[in-house]
């Protein structure tokens, strides 16, 4: 099986603050990189152990969150600001059989959610589909799903977990920390927070061989309603083709077709 491993920063135990490990003028930057590509690699050791053939990383960290020199060497890395057109990276997506998120944190809005945001911490206020609050976890699983890629296994906080497991039944989840508020956590050690990831992705892909993850597919046309915290962003999103202004920090968008309106 080949397998597409989406990452982030956020989710990664030992890391809790924007402005000091997640953001890239933070002073513990660099540090908060080698967390979370020890993590990676930790998953990486477990996909292969349970029979995958490839294991391609996405480093989706705004700024860059994969330290290169640290990664796994039998790994692949996807990776580079701005991303590539949807239509070029598709043609890289289709050719996988399953996708897992490494270091995931929850979407904007959860209570207590270290670190939680949706795409933007800086601007967005909330994303919903159809009238459902979704973030960062299930926009991937979304977009993978309408190419019958499913999600079978997510590590990160335990808000992010539970998130993902509301979304996707029979979905594997590793919680690496507790989110007690936006930014603070109880961290488990680096060491068993990559020891539980390696042997929980490892039992998430064996799994799927005898009791598979369905891909998450929701039925259209679809509506996305993005809500801004400040009127500026709205005004430019608002002047892009085909945009709603709802009201003065609130947009929607309209498609058929998931895969056009879920990254808009």
């Amino acid at each position: 099986m080949k397998v597409f491993m989406v990452t982030d920063m956020e989710g990664v135990a030992g890391i809790v603050s924007f402005t000091q490990q997640s953001y890239p003028d933070g002073i513990y930057y660099e540090q908060a990189k080698k967390l979370e590509t020890a993590e990676v690699n930790a998953a990486v050791d477990g996909l292969l152990e349970g029979g995958a053939t490839e294991v391609l990383v996405w480093d989706g960290h705004g700024a860059g969150g994969i330290s290169f020199e640290d990664l796994h060497p039998k790994a692949k890395l996807l990776h580079g600001r701005p991303s590539p057109p949807w239509s070029r990276l598709n043609e890289v997506i289709a050719q996988y059989d399953l996708v897992v998120m490494v270091g995931q944190h929850a979407m904007a809005g959860t209570l207590t959610g270290n670190q939680n945001h949706t795409q933007s911490s800086r601007t967005i206020d909330y994303y919903k589909l159809n009238g459902k609050p979704i973030g960062e976890i299930g926009q991937i699983a979304l977009y993978f799903g309408s190419f019958g890629i499913p999600l079978i296994f997510l590590s990160g906080e335990i808000d992010a977990c539970k998130e993902t497991e509301e979304l996707i039944p029979g979905v594997t989840t590793v919680a690496v920390k507790q989110g007690l508020g936006r930014g603070s956590a109880i961290s488990l050690s680096a060491q068993e927070a990559r020891r539980l990831i390696r042997e929980g992705i490892r039992a998430a892909i064996e799994k799927q061989r005898t009791e598979p993850v369905a891909p998450l597919v929701w039925p259209g046309p679809y509506v996305l309603e993005k809500r801004y915290f400040h009127t500026d962003v709205a005004d430019g999103a608002a002047s892009q083709p085909g945009v709603e202004r709802v009201d003065s920090q609130t947009v929607r968008l309209h498609s058929d077709d998931v895969r056009d309106i879920i990254y808009r």
